[in-house]
């Protein structure tokens, strides 16, 4: 099993989704990091986590239309890799990416941790940019017809080819040197694509392979208990729900689920429900 010295107990922590959705900035990280530092630590929660899109520009300014505004400018490296957009997070610039804002959160005695989504993202696939560590090119590694039908940012990788494992390996391998210790990955856990199951597997992998302890929880939920094994050797933490809103039907469900999922939560691996909030 993925038993772990870094996370043997739920990680406890704060997602900037469940109130700033995908407009959250630098600032407003920071200054939750403040609070936490000042106000939670002591009682074990840690984790500051950026979630979706924070490679994206103009969030949240079509939301009358859009959640995720359809192959908008995105900010991204020629390696395929996206990067924190720096209209948003200022301290990105000149290739830092969010190793700033990780040692800022760090300096607070916290963990600091993104959302990423699974695949590579449409726009490299399109270009044929480059993939690090290979010489195959997004095109060739990405899969068509693996979409999210939620978000528009992504294709899933082919899973079988040369240079996919390359590709998670290097995105790893930049969250390394950001100094990045929590990963919430997207569009993965409830195996909606047939590579989900394989791509949990390589992100697995490339947390291996890039030398640096980082938490890896799978979304959205509601994750398959027929499953549970698969999420135990690769994951620690995975989302027995999909988002879970404030009404009576899903709270008493969540009893069932978690009469499910009892037998499945031990030491550096848990299983987990996520609310989720209006702005």
């Amino acid at each position: 099993m993925n038993k772990n010295k870094f996370a043997v107990t739920p990680p406890m922590g704060w997602n900037s989704y469940d109130y700033y959705d995908t407009t959250v900035n630098e600032e407003q990280v920071k200054a939750n990091a403040d609070y936490m530092a000042a106000h939670l630590k002591e009682y074990g929660w840690e984790y500051v986590v950026v979630d979706i899109q924070w490679y994206a520009y103009n969030v949240g300014s079509q939301r009358d239309r859009f959640q995720y505004i359809p192959f908008e400018k995105i900010e991204i490296d020629e390696y395929s890799r996206l990067l924190p957009c720096p209209d948003r997070f200022p301290s990105s610039v000149n290739g830092q990416g969010f190793k700033p804002l990780a040692d800022y959160v760090h300096s607070r005695g916290l963990k600091f941790g993104i959302h990423i989504m699974r695949g590579i993202p449409r726009i490299a696939a399109h270009n044929h940019m480059k993939i690090l560590g290979t010489d195959k090119t997004a095109n060739q590694i990405a899969n068509p017809s693996s979409i999210c039908w939620w978000n528009p940012d992504m294709y899933g990788l082919e899973v079988d080819v040369e240079g996919a494992q390359e590709y998670y390996n290097s995105i790893f391998k930049l969250y390394a040197e950001w100094g990045v210790d929590f990963i919430k990955c997207d569009d993965i856990c409830r195996h909606d694509m047939k590579s989900a199951e394989r791509e949990i597997e390589m992100l697995h992998h490339a947390i291996q392979a890039c030398g640096r302890p980082m938490v890896l929880s799978l979304s959205p939920g509601p994750a398959l208990i027929n499953k549970a094994w698969h999420y135990e050797k690769y994951a620690n933490m995975w989302r027995i729900t999909d988002d879970f809103w404030d009404s009576w039907p899903l709270l008493v469900n969540m009893f069932e689920r978690c009469e499910i999922w009892e037998k499945h939560v031990s030491e550096g691996y848990t299983s987990a429900c996520q609310p989720a909030f209006h702005k």
